[in-house]
């Protein structure tokens, strides 16, 4: 039999990765590994590696002497160093279009609420008030709005034809789209900093890398309209959070809606917590009973496929 290990998990169970894996010789083994070391630990003799939000370091890919691939429970990849599973020849496979439709959706939720202040207007009345829970001027109409979406991929893409439905104007930036594919789309190409400088409501859907991590910082935000809204559906990293808090504090960024954080779990002392203007959300965007199927079935078989000796697909290292 081949082993098998799931560094870490949020599921109820791995029934859906057995039944799969068993059938191309496969055996599972759990873990919940939250260390590099606990890790090694686990799979330094597996033949297959799953892993969600471990962290699959250089150290850790190192010590796997027999694993024949790494797949990752997601779309984003940034928990495994792709470099060194390249130089060890292990492919590093992801899900790239399993929640799409949930992270559009997402989005919009978190774009409806900023706007029309839907949290703070419900928790004055849970609190006994009669009242708007916020001042009218922070009580917005997306139609009368600009909104910035940086990046045009799969869910970007989704995100802008939610938003048109509204009649706000849409601008998009992302350096490997055309700007008449993102025209076709009825949205309109614009550079980072014209984004930053128009927006009104600004929403992430880039991947976390070395060009894109700390991309919005104080500089930025400076740049940016005062009150303007923020969200991020995409990576936590792409905000640096310290500067996010100040940008809150002062009025320049009026609310944010925050389904992903750095570091993950939002320390229980982080100011984001208890901030009124601020929704925070434990990075469950992409989830509903049929993309969580979709997504554990998918993994187990990018496994199962490099188990059964066939090449490995959705392989994002260039393995």
């Amino acid at each position: 039999m081949h082993k098998v290990t799931i560094t870490d998990y949020t599921f109820s169970d791995l029934s859906i990765e057995e039944e799969i894996l068993r059938a191309a010789g496969g055996k599972v083994e759990g873990a919940q590994a939250r260390t590099a070391e606990a890790v090694i630990a686990c799979s330094a003799d597996a033949d297959a590696v799953i892993t969600q939000f471990a962290p699959v370091n250089a150290q850790a890919i190192a010590a796997m002497k027999k694993a024949r691939v790494i797949v990752r429970y997601g779309i984003g990849v940034d928990n495994v160093d792709l470099a060194a599973a390249k130089a060890n020849g292990i492919p590093v496979c992801n899900v790239p279009d399993y929640c799409i439709e949930e992270v559009a959706d997402h989005t919009l939720a978190f774009v409806l609420a900023l706007a029309r202040q839907v949290v703070p207007n419900a928790l004055v009345i849970r609190h006994g008030e009669w009242k708007m829970g916020v001042p009218p001027n922070m009580m917005r109409c997306l139609r009368d709005m600009t909104v910035g979406v940086v990046a045009f991929g799969r869910i970007g893409r989704e995100v802008v034809k939610r938003l048109l439905s509204f009649g706000c104007q849409v601008l998009v930036f992302d350096p490997v789209a055309s700007a008449d594919s993102i025209a076709q789309a009825g949205a309109t190409a614009a550079t980072l900093d014209e984004i930053y400088s128009r927006s009104d409501l600004l929403t992430l859907h880039c991947p976390s890398t070395a060009q894109t991590r700390g991309m919005i910082s104080q500089p930025v935000f400076a740049k940016m309209k005062k009150g303007v809204l923020i969200v991020n559906a995409s990576r936590g990293d792409l905000i640096v959070g310290d500067d996010l808090i100040e940008a809150l504090k002062s009025g320049q960024v009026g609310s944010a809606a925050l389904d992903v954080t750095s570091p993950e779990p939002l320390p229980a002392d982080s100011p984001l917590r208890g901030m009124p203007q601020v929704i925070v959300h434990s990075h469950i965007a992409s989830v509903s009973v049929a993309s969580v199927k979709r997504l554990r079935s998918t993994v187990a078989e990018l496994a199962a496929r490099v188990l059964r000796g066939e090449k490995a697909i959705n392989v994002v290292n260039g393995v």
